[in-house]
């Protein structure tokens, strides 16, 4: 795959963009998490909430959980950010916005989004399109992965960033496609960043796991996915999550529910917005 080819994000990633779009267009404020440059950045067209992905009741607890997961990593960002940390490595980034939502936050901050280099290509266009410029401090590191043999902290360091200072790493929505030895690579690969660097990472879970009224959902994402041609691969329990990232040489590991969700940012609604179940995160130190 060259650099120079583009191709439109995958289905996941568009779906996440207009869930974050469907929060602040369905949902009564306060909003949880505001993104609407996601949607303009798809540009899935005029009829785009008329999908059956998009049905504002059926999906509710699901676009709650999107945005939930979204906003804990940009207050841990903002965390991490506030104590003199200074780059932030997006895995898997999709159609993340951070750099053109919130560019004040950004701009003390070098950002690095790292994916495939057709979706990147595609990203940077599209970006372009909507006149919306790629700040100095945003770099684009595009990793074809497959071909890359695992290197991408190679690409990573060649595009800027300082192996040697701490930083904050973010990889949301990718654990499931991947083997579990290609997660333990990349959790090895991470701890050994510079002391001080914080990983979040979301997992999901197993079906047994999963409360009973959000597991009709999980199988129709998982049915979703092996349509696509992008299967499940890997599920994990919290505490073979745990064990996976200090095998790795991780020494401060901790789980964070997505249930945990609920009461951080949902806990005064009136409108019984909740997140559903399915996808906790790893919260790891160096």
């Amino acid at each position: 795959m060259s650099g120079g080819r583009t191709e439109a994000p995958d289905n996941t990633a568009v779906r996440c963009a207009l869930w974050r779009a469907m929060h602040v267009r369905t949902d009564p404020p306060p909003h949880v998490f505001e993104d609407e440059i996601g949607l303009r950045l798809a540009d899935p067209g005029p009829n785009w909430r008329s999908r059956p992905d998009m049905d504002p009741s059926a999906t509710r607890a699901f676009r709650a959980a999107m945005v939930a997961r979204a906003r804990f990593i940009e207050d841990l960002v903002a965390e991490q950010a506030g104590r003199g940390v200074d780059q932030y490595v997006i895995l898997g980034a999709g159609l993340d916005t951070f750099a053109q939502r919130a560019p004040e936050a950004a701009s003390r901050l070098r950002v690095f989004e790292i994916d495939q280099p057709g979706p990147q290509a595609w990203k940077r266009r599209r970006l372009a399109e909507l006149g919306l410029a790629v700040p100095d401090r945003l770099h684009l590191v595009p990793v074809d992965f497959e071909a890359s043999g695992g290197s991408w902290t190679a690409h990573l360091t060649a595009a800027g960033f300082d192996p040697g200072r701490p930083s904050v790493i973010a990889s949301t929505g990718v654990t499931m496609y991947l083997t579990k030895e290609a997660t333990a690579a990349t959790l090895r690969r991470i701890a050994g960043l510079a002391p001080g660097t914080t990983l979040a990472m979301t997992f999901l879970l197993p079906e047994e796991l999963v409360d009973e009224r959000d597991r009709a959902g999980l199988r129709a994402s998982e049915a979703g996915a092996r349509a696509s041609g992008t299967p499940f691969l890997s599920f994990y329990t919290p505490r073979e999550m745990l064990d996976l990232a200090r095998e790795a040489g991780f020494t401060d590991v901790r789980h964070v529910s997505g249930a945990s969700h609920a009461e951080r940012y949902f806990a005064d609604r009136t409108d019984g917005l909740r997140p559903s179940t399915g996808e906790d995160l790893l919260l790891a130190r160096t």
